[in-house]
């Protein structure tokens, strides 16, 4: 009982202190910063520094929450071509490109999470903590570190200025691998693509993790971890469907139709109750073609269930599975192992390209389904058709430096 007490004041200590931390301007001379230690709290990481067209990260060591990163892009002696990703590879600047002694500013939003939950009163029921898995020991997006990836043809980034956010506009992404922020190339997710196409005044908190069905992301904590930062004005985004079709996963899966259909109805219902919108997502297709050349649907009626849900709950609906047929229909057969995994032998998961494609088909559903958001996303991103993507052989997004041999784990 006094370890229990002991353990709440510490909390509540430690809550007062991230406070008075976050309230302040954190600010950055790359020229003149180390690397990166505990005590320092900030610096060049994971063994890089600015080297040339090499590609580099910094990370400062922050409270959860949310952070609007400003960074003055440009160097004095070169041309420069930026791009930033944050965290685990989420993107937030796509190729900047600056003259020599050019300077140019733009700033971006960064969710920083940990696995830590306010723990329940004594003898309520519950946990401290998300329920990791093995695969995301480690990784840059539960740590407590803001993390950045500076990366392009030739990365030049004088300044680094760090503010808390925590009263902006945020949408909220609950899904499985395919929505995750993938920690290694070359795999990558829709979800992690996402940041740079809803602009520099909507966040993205990426809740997604592979192998997640409905009832797996509630009772790991993932949804109390999502939920208690949504804030009255939000939107959730939330695509289940893959693994929770898996009977030989018999304590998650969950049939369309009745368990499946009522699972959904309790997430719309507990972001509802916050004042935040939820949007349903149907499940991304797997790259299946029959001899005619059309995708097939290996999801069985769960695309139907996640449709009949929205609909009876008059919920905003984007059907990805849809638009993500007519993606892979407009590639063909021939092409489309070029936006997938592992050099398209993986049928399921996608790399940088095709999660791309994929976030751009989420964006302009998102602009149309809540047209009130549509005005805060940049306007090339608010239209997208899938049947015209981009060109597989010309996609140019850089690729993160190898940290990892991991793959997705599930779906």
């Amino acid at each position: 009982m006094r370890l229990e007490k002991w353990a709440a004041a510490a909390f509540l200590a430690g809550c007062v202190l991230l406070r008075a931390v976050a309230s302040e301007r954190l600010e950055f001379d790359l020229s003149q910063s180390g690397t990166f230690t505990v005590e320092r709290g900030h610096g060049y990481d994971l063994g890089t520094r600015p080297a040339g067209a090499n590609p580099f990260y910094y990370s400062v060591k922050v409270p959860e929450g949310m952070w609007r990163v400003t960074v003055l892009l440009g160097a004095p002696d070169r041309a420069g071509e930026t791009t930033v990703k944050a965290e685990s590879r989420r993107l937030m600047l796509e190729s900047v490109r600056t003259e020599p002694g050019e300077q140019i500013e733009r700033s971006f939003l960064v969710h920083v999470r940990t696995p830590a939950l306010r723990p329940p009163p004594e003898n309520a029921p519950g946990g401290n903590a998300v329920r990791l898995n093995e695969r995301e020991m480690g990784v840059l997006h539960w740590d407590d570190k803001l993390t950045l990836e500076f990366n392009g043809a030739s990365p030049a980034v004088r300044r680094i200025v760090l503010e808390p956010a925590n009263e902006v506009l945020t949408v909220h992404l609950a899904g499985d691998s395919t929505v995750t922020d993938q920690p290694a190339e070359p795999a990558a997710s829709w979800g992690q693509m996402l940041p740079v196409m809803l602009g520099p005044d909507v966040a993205v908190a990426n809740h997604a993790e592979s192998g997640e069905t409905l009832k797996s992301f509630l009772t790991g904590l993932r949804l109390d971890k999502l939920l208690s930062g949504v804030r009255p004005g939000d939107f959730v985004l939330i695509q289940f469907g893959h693994n929770d079709s898996k009977r030989q996963w018999p304590q998650t899966y969950a049939e369309p139709g009745t368990t499946y259909d009522a699972y959904l109805r309790v997430y719309i219902a507990e972001v509802r109750r916050r004042g935040a919108t939820p949007v349903l997502v149907t499940s991304v297709h797997r790259r299946s073609f029959d001899d005619a050349g059309r995708i097939q649907n290996t999801h069985g009626e769960y695309p139907a269930a996640v449709r009949n849900v929205a609909a009876a709950e008059h919920v905003p609906l984007i059907d990805l599975t849809a638009m993500s047929a007519r993606f892979y229909e407009a590639l063909g057969p021939e092409r489309a192992p070029l936006a997938f995994n592992a050099g398209g032998r993986d049928a399921t998961h996608h790399n940088n390209y095709g999660a791309y494609q994929l976030a751009r088909a989420v964006a302009a559903g998102l602009c149309t389904v809540v047209p009130d958001l549509a005005p805060r996303v940049p306007e090339k991103y608010r239209f997208y058709d899938p049947g015209k993507p981009d060109d597989p052989e010309h996609f140019g997004l850089p690729e993160s430096p190898a940290r990892s041999s991991i793959s997705p784990r599930g779906n």
